[in-house]
């Protein structure tokens, strides 16, 4: 069920726009916790405070950000690739 966007094969989607912080954090961590290492996850999310703190959070977490788009709505798609703990 993978789709593609800006050039990604997407393995997987949330929406945490309709959380606020620190929830959308513990949402995107959640659904990055369920896929394989290598897979890519597009986390939809409003502007303002997510688009502050999850991205920082997700690469404190080790994971690498791939691209972070801007739909020109007052949200953002973050594309993240999912790093195995060591």
């Amino acid at each position: 069920m993978a789709e593609e966007k800006a050039g990604f094969v997407i393995d997987d989607r949330i929406d945490i726009t309709d959380v606020v912080c620190p929830v959308t954090f513990v949402k995107a961590k959640v659904a990055l916790e369920e896929l394989d290492d290598g897979q890519i996850l597009s986390i939809h999310m409003n502007d303002g405070e997510p688009v502050q703190n999850v991205p920082r959070s997700v690469k404190e977490d080790g994971h690498k950000i791939l691209k972070l788009i801007d739909n020109e709505d007052g949200t953002y798609d973050l594309i993240v690739k999912k790093v195995e703990e060591e």
